[in-house]
């Protein structure tokens, strides 16, 4: 059964819009859940953008389902995340000038530096997760520096405009999923998936999970939280069964 972690940063991006008090993320975590969400994903930015200390707090006290942290490999946000131990962290890459992550962590260049933060995550119990792009030497650099998981970029995917594009992306993702279970990572997705495109990516065999925040957080405007999460969960479960 293929997994739906639903990414609730967006929420905290409306509150903070105004420096209010909601929308509170805890509260959509809730929601999330209990429109079949398997998992509640945050990214604690280094700049406090959206999620913020206390948001983590509360949402390690309030999730019952998986919960997955993402973050960056720096010192403060390693030493939280021990701190937390939530169930998962997702290692990203992270820049002040970008409005969402964009492309995916180069574990390869920066082992020296990931593979110590992964030791001590790990060391506690959390499942460690890179977030790369679909590239066989980022996939197997990820199992070399002892991720249990890779959570694969869709971006190139999500952005294609044309047959041939679209065909390449996938494919791309096809033998990165390859590359990853041969190694024995567990492999998910994320970026850029919406109702409308969802399903090609989920008709690939071999994940295990999808996080998916921006599409859900924006069509609950119209139909509520709980509805969102529970069409687009429809959506993967129906196109992983083809």
């Amino acid at each position: 059964m293929i997994r739906l972690g639903v990414n609730i940063d967006h929420v905290a991006t409306v509150r903070q819009a105004r420096r209010t008090y909601e929308p509170d993320p805890a509260w959509a975590a809730a929601e999330a859940q209990l429109g079949g969400a398997d998992g509640i994903t945050f990214h604690l930015r280094e700049d406090r953008r959206h999620i913020n200390d206390r948001d983590a707090a509360v949402l390690k006290e309030v999730v019952s389902t998986k919960l997955n942290m993402e973050m960056a490999i720096a010192r403060p946000i390693v030493e939280i995340a021990l701190r937390l131990r939530p169930d998962q962290c997702t290692l990203v890459p992270e820049r002040r000038e970008e409005l969402t992550t964009e492309g995916g962590l180069n574990v390869s260049r920066l082992a020296r530096r990931v593979k110590p933060a992964v030791a001590r995550l790990r060391r506690l119990g959390i499942e460690v997760s890179a977030f790369i792009e679909p590239d066989a030497d980022q996939v197997l650099a990820s199992a070399d520096v002892g991720c249990t998981a890779i959570e694969l970029w869709t971006g190139q995917y999500a952005h294609a405009r044309t047959p041939r594009a679209i065909k390449a992306a996938l494919n791309r993702l096809e033998t990165a999923i390859e590359v990853g279970r041969e190694a024995g990572l567990l492999v998910h997705a994320g970026h850029g998936l919406t109702y409308t495109n969802v399903q090609a990516v989920a008709a690939l065999e071999g994940f295990t999970e999808f996080n998916i925040g921006h599409s859900i957080v924006a069509r609950s405007v119209f139909v509520g939280l709980r509805e969102a999460v529970r069409e687009m969960k429809a959506l993967i479960v129906s196109a992983g069964k083809h």
